[in-house]
């Protein structure tokens, strides 16, 4: 991720890293030798810290992550072959079936074209996290203000 060619991270956004990234601006994994798996936790072994706390939450999201990769690859068989494609035609595959998916929610398969109509885009409102980026040790700091404040 630190090369010149790799993930670029929008300022105002976070991707959500397994055990294996490290704690860096932008990129939110779970801590590190603390209960994390949601069979860990039970009503009478409920989390006690607030990295476990964090972690727990962690882990829900990205349950409901990989639901959401399965409804899309479920609805589109075309992300559940092996890529034909370059990959920018790839990234603007899943972008477009993400457009379609939440078309069909919201007006349901029938309702998917619609007359002509002007369509203005909505405002794009950056909001920073308030870190410089490859400031890790600030980042470290957010991440544990944020492990605190859920608790």
């Amino acid at each position: 991720m630190s090369r010149h060619d790799g993930i670029n991270i929008p300022d105002g956004k976070f991707y959500l890293g397994d055990a294996g990234y490290a704690c860096r601006p932008g990129v939110l994994p779970p801590f590190r030798k603390t209960r994390y798996h949601l069979n860990e936790f039970s009503s009478r072994n409920y989390h006690m810290t607030p990295q476990e706390l964090l972690n727990l939450r962690h882990s829900s999201l990205r349950v409901m992550v990989e639901r959401a990769f399965g409804a899309l690859k479920n609805r589109f068989k075309i992300l559940d072959q092996k890529p034909s494609h370059p990959y920018p035609t790839q990234v603007k595959l899943v972008l477009a079936c993400c457009i379609l998916h939440n078309r069909i929610l919201q007006w349901g398969v029938y309702g998917l074209v619609l007359e002509e109509e002007d369509v203005t885009p909505d405002e794009v409102i950056s909001s920073g996290h308030g870190v410089e980026a490859f400031d890790n040790e600030a980042w470290k700091n957010k991440w544990l203000e944020w492990a605190y404040a859920m608790w």
